[in-house]
């Protein structure tokens, strides 16, 4: 979509066309910067209200800063659109989030202008201390570096680590705290209501701006003045707000809170703060969604909407008026709830995902066993852990990407105790337009060398709750559930719960010369390709494993008895995954039979709509078609030569 001629923001490219307006001209341009981020993803989808509510400070930060030698990381990167558009891609962000377009996050590759990639939250001031101290060691001590991350951001560990370290580095470091007490979901726990604190202080916030101004002027005194202005400023933060020398204590320079929509005072602290040597800590209060009165009023709903009309703020739906099987989150979210009320020990536990999971559905219903623990998946787990430790029954919803940053605790506190922890890991497999760092890729593999842990996949909204039933009914120790981001195949999917037996698959068709055994959602596109090959001539059999660890080895030694072409389709990396279980199998039972692997190869998927990426990597439908009639053409061609 292109900006209409004559503005302001059709004449900035990149940071130093900014610097060449007026800072008189900087509302005006945050003005034209916002509208073009409302215009564009209206039409094509991605994240939306976290952009719209940093588009002044993301103004004022290029503005003041000479990036891309100053160093500005975005955490998490949900709020880096305008960003994007001011660095080099205004006229490719039309192509936001589309395969072989521009990522939805920063992205070191694309631009260098993106100082580090990220998409998980917390990441920000760790790496930014980082490069501050790379910067020290190279005698860079002109180069700024500015870590922005949200008040949500903030809660998990990895965050007040980097805070931890940055204090006793003394390096030039400012951490800007975005605080509009909202990650996805309105945020949790003693650090937003310590925020909320500081925000509404009136006795503190009217003291700080008179006393302001007279600290400025003594601190040019000269450096011994300077350390003077510290301890008062301390001393006055101490007593005016009991609380808030939290950063204080970390020994951080606290500033703020400050109007994070006031573009020109937002550039003035910055400049001024440039000037400061050390760790710092601006506190900027922020909309999330300012300037679309929809996003700002429904903010979760608006994180990321799709597709909208942008004068009415209708969201566009399908078209189809036949009844749509319903996503797998929400299967999940009303399962748990008609488990919890058959049985008592069942808890729910999310990670700051309580929409993102459908956990929100628990929480409304039975709101004193549902627990939202904050962008923090190593507590969820090891609180999940304690739970199951005096016998409840909690299931842990973590989307799969995320739940690699809580491995420790998956086998240190939950696997070596055996503990009845119920994991279930949303967005398995290939997650579409958010890319790379959202890919449930690695799960199987990494869940399936853990001892004592069971891994399953649903085929169908039943068998996923088929699947959390017989995960609570006895004390069976870790068991992993993953299911895809997006829709199931049933529309008529509440049926009467079932138990599976542990380890044991299904033949879904029989057939000839070739098997093909899935794992997961995977299997409908299989199921799909049978009846197309079958329409053609061709008669592979059909295995729904459910399992892959343990395996079912009946199943297996019938596959392989029978069989002299396996092919196996998941939606996981091959290294390590349900192909790479069924071949060691063969192997150690001493079966030969030539294996074809179809799954998520050995490289970094980028974005793209999920049907594009399945493609890409060889395990849609189709690919499964081909693979059926490579291996039948070899067949028929090594018969004739013989």
């Amino acid at each position: 979509m292109e900006i209409k001629e004559n503005t302001l923001l059709s004449q900035i490219n990149y940071p130093a066309d900014l610097k060449k307006f007026s800072e008189n001209d900087l509302e005006q341009i945050a003005k034209e910067l916002r509208q073009h981020i409302i215009d564009v993803v209206s039409v094509n989808g991605g994240h939306f209200a976290a952009s719209l509510g940093v588009v002044e400070l993301t103004v004022a930060l290029h503005y003041v800063l000479n990036t891309p030698y100053d160093k500005l990381i975005w955490d998490v990167g949900h709020q880096a659109y305008g960003h994007k558009i001011l660095t080099g891609r205004k006229d490719l962000f039309h192509t936001n989030r589309i395969i072989n377009g521009i990522s939805g996050f920063p992205k070191i590759a694309e631009s260098e202008y993106d100082a580090f990639g990220v998409g998980h939250s917390s990441t920000s001031i760790s790496a930014a201390l980082g490069m501050a101290v790379a910067a020290q060691l190279k005698g860079e001590t002109d180069r700024q570096h500015v870590a922005v991350i949200g008040d949500g951001a903030m809660t998990a560990g990895l965050a007040f680590e980097g805070l931890n370290h940055a204090g006793i580095e003394n390096s030039n470091l400012l951490v800007i705290l975005n605080d509009n007490c909202m990650s996805i979901d309105p945020n949790v726990g003693a650090l937003k209501e310590y925020l909320t604190s500081i925000t509404i202080s009136k006795s503190y916030n009217k003291f700080r701006d008179d006393v302001a101004h007279v600290l400025n002027n003594i601190s040019r005194l000269g450096p011994n003045a300077s350390k003077y202005v510290k301890k008062i400023e301390k001393s006055i933060k101490g007593t005016l707000l009991k609380q808030s020398n939290f950063f204080e204590a970390l020994n951080f320079r606290y500033f703020g809170p400050v109007d994070g929509h006031d573009v020109k005072r937002l550039a003035s602290v910055i400049k001024d703060l440039s000037a400061i040597p050390g760790p710092k800590l601006l506190h900027c209060v922020t909309v999330k969604g300012k300037g679309f009165a929809l996003a700002e009023k429904d903010q979760t709903k608006w994180h990321a909407p799709g597709l909208f009309d942008k004068i009415t703020g209708e969201i566009k739906k399908s078209s189809s008026d036949k009844p749509q099987p319903p996503k797998y989150q929400d299967v999940f979210g009303h399962t748990l709830v008609e488990l919890a009320e058959q049985n008592q020990k069942i808890t729910g536990i999310t990670p700051a995902m309580p929409s993102g999971s459908s956990m929100n559905i628990m929480m409304k219903a039975m709101p004193k066993r549902a627990f939202d623990v904050g962008i923090a998946e190593q507590h969820a787990v090891t609180f999940s852990a304690g739970l199951a430790a005096q016998g409840m029954v909690p299931f842990c919803n973590i989307y799969s990407s995320f739940m690699q940053r809580a491995y420790d605790q998956v086998i240190h506190d939950v696997a070596i105790q055996n503990l009845n922890v119920v994991f279930c890991l949303d967005r398995a497999g290939l997650a579409g337009a958010d890319g790379a760092t959202h890919h449930g890729a690695y799960d199987i593999a990494y869940m399936r060398c853990i001892p004592n842990m069971i891994i399953a996949s649903p085929m169908n909204e039943e068998e996923l709750r088929n699947m959390m039933y017989t995960a609570q009914l006895e004390n069976i120790g870790p068991f992993s559930i993953r299911y895809p981001r997006g829709n199931g195949v049933m529309v008529n999917w509440k049926t009467p719960f079932q138990e599976l037996p542990i380890g044991k698959g299904r033949k879904i068709c029989d057939g000839e010369d070739v098997a093909i055994l899935t794992f997961g959602h995977v299997g409908n596109f299989a199921f799909e390709a049978c009846q197309e090959l079958n329409s053609e001539g061709y008669f592979p059999a059909h295995y729904d494993l459910r399992f892959v660890k343990p395996l079912d080895e009946a199943l297996l030694t019938e596959v392989f008895t029978k069989f002299k072409t396996v092919i196996t389709v998941e939606d996981g990396c091959l290294q390590g995954g349900m192909g790479s279980a069924v071949a060691e199998f063969m192997v150690d039972h001493n079966f030969n039979s030539s294996i074809i692997r179809l799954g998520i190869p050995d490289e970094v998927i980028e974005h793209g709509e999920q049907p594009e990426l399945w493609a890409l990597c060889g395990y849609d439908k189709d690919s499964i078609i081909n693979a059926v009639k490579k291996v039948a053409i070899c067949r028929k061609t090594d018969t004739i030569a013989s």
